[in-house]
Order: C-alpha cells, then sequence, then structure tokens
C-alpha cells in the first residue's frame, strides 16, 4: 500500500515530487527525503534522551516538518506534546523568541492556505506557490526545532 496523492501538502519535497509523478526520478527523490529525516531523529535522540518527553516532542517535530507528506492533521502529533515539552524547560525558554516563532508559523500556515485554497476550490494553478509557502512553513518549523533547543541546552 502507497500514497499516489501528490497533489499538494506543506512538505518541501511535495513540488518535486509532483512534478516527477510515475517517473523513476520521483521515486529517487522521495526514497532520498528519508534520509535527512532520519539524520534529524537521530540526532534529537542522541541529545536530548535524557527527558523522554521533550525528545519525543522534538522527534515528533522534526519528523513532521521532515516528512516528505505533510498535511495540517500531522499537527496534532506535536500540539499534544507541545505544552508538557515547554513546561520541561523550566524558564530557559525566551518568551519573545518562541512568541516570533510561534506567529511566523501561524503566518507561514495561513499563508500555505490561501494558495492551497486558491487551488483546491479557485482552481488557479498555484502550484508553485503552494510550494513556496511550503518551504517558508519548513524553515519556520525548522526554527521552532531550534529555538527548542537551544532552551533544552541552556538546561543540561
Amino acid at each position: 500500500l502507497a500514497r499516489t496523492d501528490t497533489r499538494h501538502n506543506f512538505s518541501v519535497y511535495f513540488y518535486s515530487l509532483y512534478l516527477q509523478y510515475g517517473q523513476p526520478a520521483g521515486f529517487l527523490v522521495g526514497l532520498g527525503a528519508f534520509l535527512p529525516q532520519i539524520v534529524v531523529q537521530a540526532s534529537a535522540s542522541l541529545a536530548f534522551h535524557q527527558d523522554i518527553v521533550f525528545c519525543m516532542c522534538l522527534q515528533t517535530l522534526a519528523f513532521v516538518a521532515f516528512n516528505k507528506v505533510c498535511t495540517a492533521q500531522y499537527f496534532s502529533w506535536y500540539a499534544c506534546l507541545l505544552p508538557v515539552a515547554l513546561s520541561s524547560l523550566k524558564g530557559e525558554l525566551r518568551a519573545r523568541p518562541l512568541g516570533a516563532v510561534g506567529v511566523a508559523w501561524l503566518l507561514a500556515m495561513l499563508n500555505w492556505l490561501y494558495w492551497a485554497y486558491c487551488l483546491e476550490f479557485k482552481g488557479d494553478n498555484t502550484f508553485f506557490q503552494v510550494w513556496v509557502a511550503g518551504i517558508a512553513f519548513f524553515v519556520v518549523s525548522i526554527a521552532l526545532i531550534g529555538c527548542l533547543s537551544l532552551a533544552k541546552n541552556r538546561q543540561l
């Protein structure tokens, strides 16, 4: 069983997979997408294994951000872990950077949703814009992972 829907999603790999759907190069891009995901997962495990909940949250954030398919329901995977992980930081988290990343995350998501709406409901050819918005969302997700990792490292 394999996913064959390559229409659109938040993933940075979506546009490449969409353009190369059914071609051997598309398979290679999909396979290559797992390498950065595995590296980030292993790094998070090694760095934060002392705090299992924080580690699980960071791994889930990274898994969703680096996955070759990322849809809105994936955010619920880490939404349940984020409050507990944040509480484990015990004052090490700087409110201003986290607030800025939170606002950027929301704006990046709204930007993506706008272009996806134009694609799906208006029938506009906005595949490229959806992809660029997905890249922006990826960058903000990496910033969130970085913000949390730095706060945890200050605590250790």
